[in-house]
């Protein structure tokens, strides 16, 4: 035992101190927290941040601090800090200054198992889980085990105990900054020995010397994985090595492997002796593999081979290890913790073995060392998905390095062709849009990485729990999450509606109302929008649009023409040219359809939408179905205050006799007039209110502002109060471009413009 972990071991067996923890939040030293609280000793602890451990802690007696300052450590024995701490930080420093004695996480969980029988599982992939799992059978099998784990487990109740009763400690070995030498157990369980964590270690050669320093400081068995050359080069022929895995030379062996939709069955036998049949609810023969390894263990301490079996079946797993974040009848969500090409792949076969859709996968990867010393390996390691996004790199504390990003490992995947379709995202917040528009029903979506991509899959999963409420609510119609509003817009920009919703009736649009109204989910109705410019963070809440089943049907009676409101108003204007009515030819002119008509009064040629309004159909906010005329709204020029708490669904219109010639020659001027004043090029229609002084595009003109941009924002050439979209254009592009003019019109002329175009949504934060 090196002389730092024996001074530890002496403060830890003293009477009860105070020991303070720097960095307390973390998976790791929230364990170490655990541990020391039950071993009776005064603990203290600061953070950046606050969570579920630390709240649960504090429970039990921990006195925590936020932020990390100099006061919290006060006056104590000893300070554990975490591999993330470093000089500069100030309840660090002040620690040094007082001459406290100080120690790292890994030293202090030396410590600490030097106290009991320690079992250490150790390699770069599925500690966690072998960890847990062997706490568990152990547990099961009566012996009582302290365990100490690098992640939540819920079958165990926390990542770190300390059982009295019982003489084994079960601790996951971390190998990443080679604090693994330090340990003098008992017992080792080795899963795998292979590249990793290039970023500390020079090469293979540096990470097995640390591994050979374990190994050597065992002082009882040794179980390694016999499939894996790694360990098995490290591991075989040593005095008390016992191997496990499928290679028939193993003293422990898996066989006859059933696999069902996330279950594992197979056959384990000792010594060539089959033992019996195993049930596995933690899917993937890699986990297979680790659960032999665990049984191996097991019975190697005297666990009855029975009670093992039972405890293996009824374990679940630790969070995000390929843990289910959602599950209906269209889709699956599971969040992985895998990282490493080796584990990214063995995570993609246990999906593609248990789910018989597609595989949507998004991926963050963790460190820049990483992501360019394994760069090639991780060109092959997606082959399972068929659909990949890549975010930016999760740095982990690490600078970043030039030519290193997302967009590495996107290339790569690319270059090697498979899955084909792999895009990279930068931003890590438009992941879930990105995805979530990609699902079909019978998607599984797997997010991958040891960051915090798992709260983008959180997310995702709470919409998809809300878009079958939404559909079970609404009945017949369409639901999609993250629909770009670009693609409903005349302008062509905007970011995405999180539920974009089709109801087929009126009576599954109230029922979308109801809900809405009862649950606080803001709800936003548009037509073809042709008067709406959206920002570019899109729109949060529900958007509806009405243009299928009820809404898009039309017919004429008695010289009246009702109208669902998704029917365009220039279907209209060709409803009333075939029944003979007319008066309505100026709708041909207008992009929208009736519902946006209704709520804008839209105009042209002298006339008004409620110049033909006979009566409106409607629902309230509550979903309350009536009928409304004219004169029980405030009528204004584009402008009606009523719907803002209305929702029209139908309305009636009335023009008046006329020949079908005169029809069509008016259909023609009103064409004609169309084309040649206003832009072929993406707009919103009039972006300005024209002010009483001067039609709003001539004062653009005077301004000399036609041709004017912003980007791929651009003032019309043809028109003035028109802003384009030339291609590529963003609403940012668009709003400043409208604020310039805006800003002119003032400066120059004392012009306040209004904006006609309804411009929602919210910014898209940079």
């Amino acid at each position: 035992m090196s002389r730092v972990i024996a001074d530890l071991g002496s403060i830890l067996t003293q009477n009860p101190g105070r020991i303070h923890l720097i960095g307390v939040a973390g998976s790791g030293m929230s364990g170490i927290a655990a541990l020391l609280l039950a071993l009776g000793h005064r603990v203290s602890g600061c953070d950046r941040v606050t969570t579920l451990e630390t709240d649960r802690l504090q429970k039990l007696g921990l006195d925590f601090h936020i932020p990390q300052t100099a006061e919290g450590v006060g006056e104590c024995t000893a300070v554990i800090y975490s591999s993330a701490i470093r000089p500069g930080n100030p309840a660090y420093d002040a620690a040094v200054e007082r001459g406290i004695p100080m120690f790292r996480r890994a030293e202090a969980l030396a410590a600490i198992l030097s106290k009991k029988e320690g079992v250490v599982v150790c390699g770069m992939h599925g500690k966690t889980t072998t960890s847990a799992m062997t706490a568990h059978v152990l547990r099961a099998g009566g012996l009582h085990p302290s365990h100490y784990v690098g992640a939540e487990i819920p079958i165990l109740g926390a990542n770190a105990s300390w059982d009295p009763a019982g003489s084994l400690f079960v601790a996951e070995g971390d190998e990443s900054d080679g604090t693994l030498a330090l340990y003098a157990p008992a017992h080792a369980i080795v899963l795998n020995i292979e590249e990793e964590h290039l970023d500390y270690y020079h090469d293979l050669a540096a990470i097995d010397a640390v591994f050979e320093t374990l190994l050597g400081r065992t002082t009882g068995m040794v179980f390694y994985c016999g499939d894996d050359p790694g360990a098995t080069r490290l591991c075989k022929g040593r005095p008390g090595t016992i191997s496990f895995g499928g290679n028939p030379d193993c003293d422990y062996r898996w066989d006859n492997i059933e696999t069902r939709a996330f279950q594992s069955v197979f056959d384990f036998s000792a010594h060539g002796k089959i033992l019996g049949r195993v049930i596995l609810n933690v899917p993937g023969r890699h986990n297979i593999s680790n659960a032999t390894g665990v049984l191996a263990f097991a019975c190697g301490m005297g666990v009855p081979f029975p009670a093992a079996v039972e405890a293996l079946a009824g374990f679940r797993g630790a969070r995000r290890r390929f843990e289910e974040k959602y599950r209906d009848q269209d889709f699956l969500v599971i969040d992985d913790y895998a990282h490493h090409p080796s584990e990214i792949r063995a995570t993609l076969d246990t999906a593609r073995a248990g789910h018989p859709g597609r595989i949507v996968a998004m991926f963050q990867p963790h460190r820049f060392t990483r992501t360019a010393a394994l760069r090639e390996k991780f060109a092959d390691a997606f082959e399972g998905a068929d659909i990949l996004r890549v975010s930016d790199i999760y740095p982990a504390g690490e600078p970043s390095m030039p030519g290193v990003s997302g967009g590495t490992i996107s290339s790569a995947v690319s270059a090697h062709g498979r899955p084909s379709n792999t895009v990279f995202v930068p931003l890590l917040r438009h992941m879930r849009r990105e995805v979530g528009r990609l699902l079909e029903p019978g998607d599984l979506l797997l997010s991958l990485g040891a960051g915090n991509i798992h709260e983008e899959s959180t997310a995702l999963a709470s919409d998809l729990a809300r878009r079958a409420e939404l559909q079970e609510t609404m009945g017949p119609g369409v639901i999609r999450l993250y629909e770009p509003l670009s693609k409903h817009t005349t302008l062509r920009v905007g970011g995405p509606a999180q539920f974009w919703i089709e109801p087929d009736t009126v009576e599954g649009f109230s029922r979308i109302l109801r809900y809405c109204d009862q649950t606080g989910l803001p709800l936003m109705v548009i037509g073809r929008g042709s008067n709406l410019l959206v920002r570019d963070g899109g729109v949060h809440g529900a958007v509806v649009h009405l243009r299928r089943g009820e809404f898009s049907s039309i017919s004429v009676s008695d010289g009246i023409i009702h109208a669902g409101v998704g029917v365009p108003l220039k279907q209209l204007s060709y409803a009333a040219r075939d029944a003979g009515i007319g008066g309505l030819e100026w709708f041909e002119g207008i992009p929208g359809n009736v519902g946006g008509g209704l709520r804008m009064n839209a105009g042209a040629m002298g006339a008004e939408t409620f110049n033909h309004v006979v009566d409106v159909d409607y629902l309230n906010a509550g979903g309350v179905r009536g009928t409304a005329s004219p004169r029980d709204m405030d009528i204004r020029y584009r402008n009606v205050p009523w719907f803002k708490t209305h929702f029209a669904v139908s309305a009636r219109f009335r023009g008046e006799p006329s020949d079908r010639e005169t029809i069509e020659r008016r259909l023609a001027e009103s064409m004609s007039k169309r084309r040649s004043s206003q832009p072929a090029a993406a707009s919103a229609g009039c972006t300005f209110k024209n002010p009483e002084s001067v039609p709003a595009g001539k004062l653009i003109e005077e301004l000399s502002l036609k041709n004017a941009r912003v980007g791929g924002a651009r003032v019309s050439e043809v028109h003035g109060n028109f802003i384009v979209n030339d291609g590529g254009a963003t609403a940012s592009d668009m709003l400043a471009l409208i604020a310039r003019i805006r800003a002119e019109a003032k400066q120059k002329r004392g012009i306040d413009l209004e904006t006609e175009v309804q411009i929602v949504g919210e910014d898209d934060i940079t």
